[in-house]
């Protein structure tokens, strides 16, 4: 393995592109709550996914706590250990019980054998 995977480093514009996307939220004042740019990402997701509604969420841990919940489940959810502890934290708020299996050391998906 010659490139080291960054779990932590998040992945970003330049400066001069990150700013010029947010302009138009900082000159309407308006940060939160349906937005111009949140409805946009809304409306292309739809038209990319081609599904009638989406939901956005403000960090992954609340998508999937949500999705979790959701899905009424009980009892274990086979996981990784090589993840984000906001997976298993998700896991356990919902009242189920992380069981964690190993993993291919060559990709750091759930080996199956």
């Amino acid at each position: 393995m010659n490139k080291p995977i960054l779990v932590t480093r998040s992945s970003m514009p330049s400066l001069e592109e990150y700013i010029e996307e947010i302009r138009d939220i900082w000159e309407s004042h308006q940060l939160t709550n349906m937005g111009e740019k949140h409805q946009k990402l809304q409306k292309e997701l739809c038209s990319y996914l081609d599904v009638d509604q989406i939901e956005l969420f403000t960090n992954g841990h609340m998508a999937l706590e949500l999705s979790l919940q959701a899905m009424h489940l009980q009892g274990e959810v086979i996981t990784t250990p090589f993840t984000f502890a906001s997976t298993t934290h998700a896991i356990v708020r919902n009242g189920l019980e992380p069981v964690f299996c190993d993993i291919d050391p060559d990709d750091f998906t759930i080996d199956v054998s």
